[in-house]
C-alpha cells in the first residue's frame, strides 16, 4: 500500500482552520511515551552534561543545581507557549508555521530558517562527537590509553567515520516513525539506566565512606540548589545561557504533531513531560556527582580543567569500576541517538516550508513507503555531512564557532515562537486566568529572557577572545558565523519571494486567524 506525495499547497483564503493542511505523514503512530523518549533523546542528556557540568563548576562551584534550575525556567515558560500554539494549530512546520500565523510571512520564514539552520549545523557536531566518543570505547576496552581514542583527531579517519554515523541515521530517519521508536527506546532506556546507575553508585560510595584520596567529598547541602547563593549576576547569566544547549531539542516533540496519536493535546505533554524528565535527571547527576567528587582542582575534582571536556569519562572508573565502560557507552549512545532524532526537526520544518510554498515543491515530498519527509530529509543530510566535511579540513575553529554561534539562532527562533503565541492568542489573554498565565504571561517573560540573552551573546562574540578566540579584523568569529547565519536565511528568504511569491502575499498561509472562544474552552474540557 502506498500513498501518492504530498503536491504544494495551493493558495487558500484562510478561515478558521487557518489554511493548514495536513502533508501526507503517518498520522496516529507516535503515543505520548514516543513522544517523550524521543525528546529526551534529542537532548542528549549524558553527552550533554558530561560536557557542561565540569565548566559550570568552574563558574558557580556547589550552586550547579540552582543554576540547572534557573536554567530550566525559560525553557519551561515557552514549552506552555508552545503547547498552546500546539493545542490551536497542530503543524509539523511548529515555529514557521505559528510565527508566519502570527506575524505573516517574512518573520515566519525566519523562524523557520532558525530552527532549520540550528538543527543541521548541530547534526555535524553530533556526528563528530559520536566518532569521538566511538574511539575513546574501544580505546577504553582494549586497554591502551590513548593510542586508539588519537584516530579519532586524524581528519581523513574523523570525517570518514563520521559520514557512515550520518549515513546510517539517515537512513533511519527515511524509513517510518515506528523504527524510528524502537530504536530510541532501545538507546534512551539503556542511557537512562546506565545514568542512573551512575549517580545512585556515586551516592553509595559517599554514603559509606570510600570515595577515595583523590576527592574531595561533601554532604548534600540545600544551599546548592538556592540562586541567591551564586554570589554574581554573571554566573545566573551563564546558567541561562547554558540552558539553551542542555535543554535545546524538547521542541521535536512538538514537530512530530501530524504522527502523534490526539495532536492537539500529546505533543504539548510530551514538551512538558521531557522538559520536568530531563531537569530532575540533571539535578540527580550534578548533585551526585558534586558530593561524590567535590569542586577542587585536585587530580579528580570537577574543578580541574583536565578532565572538565567528559567528566563522566574520568569518574566512571572510581564510581564503577570494571563497568566504567558502560558509561562510555551510555555517552556514545546518547549522541549517536541524537544525531538520529534530531533528523525529525528540520525535515518536519522543511517539509512544511515546501508544502505551504515557502521553499521549492520537492520539499514538500512525502516518501509513498514510509510516509516520511524523506526528501527533506536527505536534503538535510547532505548539508550537514558536507558542512562537517569541508570545515574539519579546512578550520576546526571555524567549525566549533559555528557550533557557539548556535546558542544564537536557538534564542532566535524560540524568542519569535514565544512572542508568537502571545500575539496569536492576544484576543483571549483576559478571558480566564489560566488563559492570562499561559498565552500571555508565561511565554512572554520565556520569550523576553531568551531575547535578552540573544542580545547579549550577540554583543559579547564580537570579543575576539570569545569562543575558540579566532577573529576577523579584531571581530570574535562567532559573532561573524552568526551574523552570517542569519544573513544567509534573509537573502535566501528574499529569493524565495521573488520565486514564490504566493507565500510571501500570505495566499497559502493565512496570516493572523486565532482561534475562536468557544474553540479553546472546547478544548480545555477535552
Amino acid at each position: 500500500m502506498s500513498a501518492p506525495e504530498a503536491a504544494p499547497l495551493a493558495p487558500t483564503s484562510g478561515g478558521d482552520a487557518g489554511g493548514l493542511s495536513g502533508k501526507g505523514l503517518s498520522a496516529g503512530t507516535v503515543g505520548l511515551i514516543g513522544a517523550v523518549v524521543i525528546g529526551i533523546s534529542c537532548i542528549a542528556p549524558a553527552y550533554t552534561l558530561t560536557a557542561a557540568l565540569g565548566p559550570t563548576v568552574s563558574e558557580v562551584g556547589f550552586q550547579v543545581p540552582a543554576i540547572i534550575l534557573v536554567g530550566f525556567i525559560p525553557m519551561l515558560l515557552v514549552a506552555f507557549g508552545y503547547r498552546e500554539l500546539n493545542r490551536s494549530m497542530p503543524d509539523s512546520g511548529t515555529s514557521f508555521t505559528w510565527a508566519a500565523r502570527a506575524f505573516g510571512p517574512w518573520i515566519g520564514w525566519m523562524a523557520g530558517w532558525g530552527l532549520v539552520a540550528a538543527t543541521i549545523l548541530v547534526l555535524s557536531n553530533l556526528a563528530g562527537i559520536a566518532v569521538e566518543f566511538l574511539f575513546l570505547l574501544i580505546d577504553q576496552l582494549a586497554g591502551n590509553p590513548g593510542t586508539i581514542a588519537e584516530l579519532a583527531f586524524n581528519p581523513f579517519i574523523n570525517v570518514a567515520v563520521c559520514l557512515l554515523f550520518m549515513l546510517g541515521a539517515t537512513l533511519v530517519s527515511y524509513r517510518d516513525m515506528q523504527t524510528t521508536q524502537k530504536l530510541q527506546y532501545v538507546l534512551v532506556t539503556f542511557q537512562v539506566l546506565v545514568l542512573l546507575a551512575f549517580s545512585i553508585t556515586a551516592f553509595v560510595h559517599v554514603s559509606q565512606g570510600d570515595a577515595g584520596a583523590a576527592f574531595d567529598p561533601s554532604p548534600v547541602e540545600l544551599s546548592w540548589f538556592n540562586p541567591f547563593a551564586v554570589g554574581s549576576v554573571a554566573a545566573v547569566v551563564a546558567g541561562l545561557s547554558l540552558s539553551i544547549f542542555i535543554f535545546w531539542g524538547w521542541d521535536v516533540t512538538l514537530t512530530m504533531n501530524e504522527e502523534t496519536r490526539n495532536p492537539e493535546k500529546t505533543p504539548g505533554r510530551a514538551a512538558t513531560l521531557t522538559v520536568l524528565t530531563i531537569v530532575a535527571l540533571y539535578l540527580l547527576l550534578s548533585v551526585s556527582l558534586l558530593s561524590f567528587a567535590g569542586i577542587g582542582e585536585g587530580e579528580l575534582g570537577l574543578g580541574n580543567p583536565d578532565i572538565q571536556s567528559n567528566v563522566f569519562f574520568y569518574l566512571s572508573g572510581p564510581v564503577l569500576g570494571p563497568l566504567a565502560f558502560l558509561v562510555s557507552l551510555a555517552v556514545l549512545t546518547s549522541s549517536a541517538s541524537s544525531l538520529q532524532s534530531t533528523f525529525v526537526s528540520p525535515a518536519r520544518t522543511l517539509l512544511a516550508m515546501g508544502h505551504y510554498g515557502a521553499l521549492p515543491p520537492q520539499f514538500a515530498k512525502v516518501s509513498p513507503r514510509f510516509f516520511t519527509p524523506g526528501y527533506a530529509t536527505v536534503a538535510a543530510s547532505i548539508v550537514a555531512s558536507a558542512f562537517y566535511a569541508v570545515m574539519r579540513f579546512v578550520s576546526e575553529d571555524a567549525l566549533w564557532d559555528t557550533i557557539t554561534a548556535l546558542g544564537m539562532m536557538i534564542c532566535f527562533y524560540y524568542g519569535i515562537t514565544a512572542f508568537a503565541c502571545v500575539w496569536y492568542f492576544r484576543k483571549q489573554w483576559f478571558d480566564s486566568v489560566r488563559s492570562f498565565l499561559f498565552t500571555l504571561l508565561f511565554p512572554l517573560v520565556g520569550g523576553s529572557i531568551l531575547v535578552a540573552l540573544f542580545v547579549m551573546t550577540l554583543v559579547d562574540s564580537t570579543n575576539p577572545d570569545y569562543g575558540s578566540g579566532s577573529n576577523i579584523a579584531g571581530v570574535g568569529l562567532v559573532f561573524i558565523l552568526g551574523v552570517a547565519v542569519i544573513g544567509i536565511g534573509i537573502v535566501i528568504m528574499i529569493w524565495q519571494s521573488i520565486k514564490r511569491p504566493a507565500f510571501f502575499r500570505g495566499e497559502t498561509l493565512a496570516v493572523d486567524a486565532p482561534p475562536s472562544i468557544r474553540r479553546l474552552r472546547e478544548a480545555a474540557r477535552q
